[in-house]
């Protein structure tokens, strides 16, 4: 009785598990299918270079775009909304954030056994594409951050074009992870522009030019008048003519300065 009631129970384990394996392998399976209808959606938009200005909304499950890291090998289609039928498909584009090519934060979310596993080896200043309908957008990671999942913080309005990735943490966690993986990452352009602000450029310094006043006496005239000539500067100690002890008489010790050098 208890072997016939153990011969059942393994039968019954065996099409739970393989009930549970045929879920996982479909679930799969379409987000494959999924995943390749949208890239050949977005190429062939692209090819017929019908490119177009950045849409104000998309309807949840639209096409989105691609998102790339070349380092991490990751390449993905973004659909529009974060709900479970869409992350299933690829990766979700956050409903109240930027759409990419509009100024704001641009929040991207995936699962991390899914799309976003290989972030997990993500560091700063690798880069980020953003391939949309309207063009290519690039961005460098800045920094990353572990929060609570309570913390929307993250998902917030900025005034620079930015792109944020989410995904659940600690990436190999059994169960519900109880942490969120925060990427940041600056749009290139702005990055350009911030190191233009801070960095001045280099203004060339004017030469300067020296001169010497040269005395001359008038003949007739008991007044000095000067020339000015432009020559070479000469330290006082090289250009001091010889001038003998006898010379020097009380009244003209003021006149024993001869060069004056003129900055301009």
């Amino acid at each position: 009785m208890i072997r016939r009631a153990a011969r059942w129970l393994q039968r019954l384990l065996f099409v739970i598990g393989f009930m549970i394996l045929g879920y996982c392998g479909a679930d799969w399976i379409n987000s494959r299918l999924q995943q390749s209808a949208g890239n050949q959606e977005l190429d062939r938009i692209l090819s017929e270079n019908t490119q177009s200005a950045p849409k104000s909304s998309i309807p949840d499950g639209e096409l989105v775009g691609r998102v790339e890291i070349p380092k991490l090998r990751l390449s993905a289609v973004v659909f529009q909304g974060t709900e479970n039928n869409v992350l299933n498909r690829g990766v979700g584009h956050l409903d109240s954030s930027a759409l990419p090519g509009e100024p704001g934060n641009v929040v991207l979310a995936a699962h991390r056994d899914t799309f976003f596993r290989s972030l997990r080896n993500i560091t700063q200043g690798d880069e980020i594409t953003m391939t949309t309908t309207s063009g290519l957008r690039s961005y460098r990671v800045d920094s990353t951050e572990i929060v609570d999942p309570t913390d929307v913080s993250v998902a917030g309005p900025t005034p620079k074009s930015q792109l944020t990735l989410i995904t659940c943490y600690p990436f190999y966690f059994v169960g519900h992870a109880p942490k969120r993986f925060i990427v940041h990452a600056q749009a290139l352009e702005s990055a350009a522009l911030d190191a233009k602000a801070v960095v001045p450029p280099l203004i060339p310094q004017p030469q300067k030019e020296t001169a010497r006043m040269i005395p001359r006496l008038r003949k007739g005239d008991p007044s000095r008048a000067y020339m000015l000539h432009p020559v070479p500067y000469q330290s006082p100690e090289e250009n001091q003519p010889d001038v003998k002890a006898e010379d020097v008489k009380p009244e003209n010790t003021s006149d024993l300065t001869w060069v004056v050098k003129v900055s301009q």
